[in-house]
């Protein structure tokens, strides 16, 4: 006896509502879809969602479509700078007068300094002295000097847009005592993403410190993300910032996979975006003590838009100590009291000693401090400088020849 159309489909469907579904395993990789064949050189630019190499000039007319550019860093990596100002520099052609720098490395309290900065109001020692450059990023600036400059150079607004310390560590360390001022001084918080909570919990993985700690852990890193796309938002939206474009500089975790701080950006104001970053694929043995040993979850996110790949590089030169302790001089209120020189360094095999006064390097007053660690981040291996010092109350010169110093201990 023939079988209906109808008579198979209605034994049919009984039979597949109460089959076991199967699950197919994931068809590739859901954070690289597309491997490259060959494998990617020093040099190469992917477009991650299709896989395909592109031309620096193709990557930076695509990403310049974007209101928002985001190029993660590898903080210590001047491959890592020289991208960003690429981007930068090509966004600002595009759009001349209306591009803005959103930078990890201010917060809106040094607004004002960035402002003066931008309007060229300010000359390089300057600006690091008022903006307290070597107290708050407490970087190398020849970094991100080429940036900078290039900023101030065009006029380029450069927005801080990082969180205070003094917030950070009162969300680290003092969660429940917080008072009603500070809480009303956070941003928006989300510490319920998965991804970010992961992300989180795997960087944290070698501290064994106890799940409060991890907790406080988690919370600053929200505050960083949150501090950060909130001054975002409120600065494009502002009328200084409505119209225009940004380029975001932030470190590559606060960028990568996009829910650090584009998604909380895009919470607040859904704007197009474009995420940049790069990976380095040689790494020298003098940076192998900076690789952090984390072992991120597979997430089903793509990393970047755009992933160029690059060397781990070092700044070329070789950076100096003078090898002194140093305290200032209260009375005359100039000059700088040396404490302890360190042995088998450039002070040392000059002849300075404790109880010296440091005046001035190169016939520059050393008024303070910074004045020191300024003048001294300006030299390299082998340069000379002369020094005016005050020995038994008794001036006199002394030329150094400045040396790499190999254990940190003050300039």
């Amino acid at each position: 006896m023939p079988v209906s159309r109808l008579h198979a489909l209605c034994v049919l469907v009984p039979l597949l509502l109460g089959a076991t579904t199967v699950t197919p395993p994931p068809l590739g990789n859901s954070q690289n879809p597309y491997p490259l064949d060959p494998p990617p050189q020093i040099g190469d630019i992917v477009h991650l969602p299709t896989g395909i190499r592109v031309s620096h000039e193709q990557m930076l007319e695509i990403a310049g479509d974007s209101r928002l550019v985001y190029v993660g860093e590898t903080h210590d990596n001047p491959a890592a700078h020289r991208l960003q100002l690429d981007v930068l520099q090509a966004i600002a052609a595009r759009y001349p007068g209306q591009v803005s720098l959103g930078m990890e490395m201010f917060t809106p309290a040094q607004q004002p300094v960035l402002d003066r900065w931008s309007a060229g109001e300010l000359d390089e020692k300057h600006f690091l002295r008022d903006v307290h450059w070597y107290s708050t990023w407490q970087s190398d600036f020849d970094y991100y000097r080429d940036l900078l400059t290039f900023a101030r150079d065009q006029q380029i607004p450069v927005i801080g847009i990082n969180a205070e310390k003094k917030m950070v560590q009162a969300v680290s360390r003092r969660w429940d005592e917080l008072s009603e001022q500070e809480r009303a001084a956070l941003p928006e918080l989300d510490l319920t993403d998965p991804y970010h909570t992961a992300m989180v919990a795997a960087i944290y993985g070698d501290h064994v410190q106890g799940e409060g700690k991890l907790a406080g852990f988690a919370r600053v890193q929200a505050l960083w993300d949150e501090t950060m796309a909130t001054s975002i938002a409120t600065y494009l939206q502002s009328p200084q910032g409505r119209g225009r474009h940004m380029v975001v500089l932030a470190g590559g975790n606060h960028v990568r996979y996009g829910f650090g701080i584009p998604r909380r950006v895009f919470r607040r104001l859904p704007l197009s975006y474009t995420l940049i970053g790069s990976r380095e694929l040689e790494i020298p043995e003098s940076k192998q003590d900076r690789l952090m040993n984390v072992d991120l979850p597979d997430f089903p996110l793509l990393p970047y838009d755009f992933l160029t790949f690059t060397r781990y590089e070092d700044l070329p030169g070789e950076r100096v100590k003078l090898g002194v302790q140093f305290e200032q001089r209260a009375e005359p209120a100039t000059g700088l009291s040396i404490i302890a020189v360190v042995e088998e360094s450039s002070a040392a095999s000059a002849g300075l000693q404790a109880g010296d006064v440091l005046l001035s390097l190169d016939s520059e007053t050393l008024a303070d401090s910074f004045d020191l660690v300024y003048a001294i981040g300006q030299k390299r291996a082998g340069d000379r400088i002369s020094l005016t010092i005050e020995r038994d109350g008794v001036p006199q010169e002394i030329d150094v020849i400045l040396q790499p110093l190999p254990v940190k201990h003050g300039q």
